[in-house]
């Protein structure tokens, strides 16, 4: 006879219950945030839609998302206007305006520098995900190491061969504040994981972690990653590292 425990039916309810959370939770709440987002923008977009041009006018009910189409297209059209020569040369003209307000302009300034940096192809992004030793001896930090060029903190400070380099140490569960510190290079311990993945692993306070990557041997040569091919498996060794004579252990 078997001694394991025999599960009860509420307990097997439970599970149940749990599962079936697990599964509709992130899939309501994501609906939710999506919903409210196109309601938010309908809301400021489609009182400046002529009456003509809107389908509630010919419908019964409202139609969400339109005001969102409409938004989108426009932002587009704006980017087409602005890539051409005169279209730049009234952008321009507005950012010379706003340059000469003061409050305006640090305003504007900062906000167009992040969004170039974080949507064009061109901007610097976070180059990597690493661990600082912070804030006492023993205790790590995970950080985005956002660059490394020469600035003036590190012309000021002269590091002797270690330069200074930028991280960010977003705080949990809300990545988008946080510290900024110039940390020497040789503090940093870099991280295999990708900026998701480090992004995933502050947003849930550490439970939701990444693959840890396993080092195997296929044909004799070691590579690194989970192997998707079920043959080539079969022939998957863990990596070991050789050991030399100097090595062994005296008998």
């Amino acid at each position: 006879m078997s001694d394991a425990p025999k599960t009860s039916g509420m307990t097997r309810l439970r599970n149940y219950f749990l599962t079936g959370f697990i599964v509709c939770a992130p899939l309501a709440i994501t609906a939710y945030i999506a919903w409210s987002f196109i309601g938010w923008v309908d809301s400021w977009v489609k009182p400046y839609i002529p009456a003509r041009y809107s389908p509630d006018t010919y419908l019964s009910f409202p139609v969400p998302g339109f005001g969102l189409i409409v938004a989108l297209i426009l932002i587009t059209l704006i980017g087409f206007l602005t890539a051409n020569i005169v279209g730049r040369a009234i952008v321009n003209f507005g950012e010379r305006l706003l340059g000469r307000m003061p409050l305006v302009r640090g305003i504007y300034g900062s906000l167009k520098q992040i969004f170039e940096t974080v949507l064009s192809n061109k901007g610097d992004m976070f180059r990597q995900v690493g661990l600082v030793e912070y804030p006492r001896k023993g205790v790590w930090s995970l950080v985005f190491v956002a660059s490394e060029k020469e600035t003036e903190i590190n012309q000021k400070l002269d590091q002797e061969g270690d330069p200074l380099i930028a991280v960010f140490m977003p705080c949990t569960p809300n990545p988008t504040t946080g510290f900024l510190m110039y940390v020497p290079k040789s503090d940093i311990v870099p991280l295999d994981m990708t900026i998701e993945d480090g992004a995933k692993l502050i947003v849930s306070a550490g439970l939701v972690a990444p693959e840890v990557k396993q080092m195997v041997v296929v044909n004799g040569e070691p590579i690194e990653g989970m192997l998707a091919n079920p043959s080539v498996a079969a022939l998957a060794q863990p990596a070991r590292r050789s050991r030399t004579a100097s090595s062994r252990p005296n008998k």
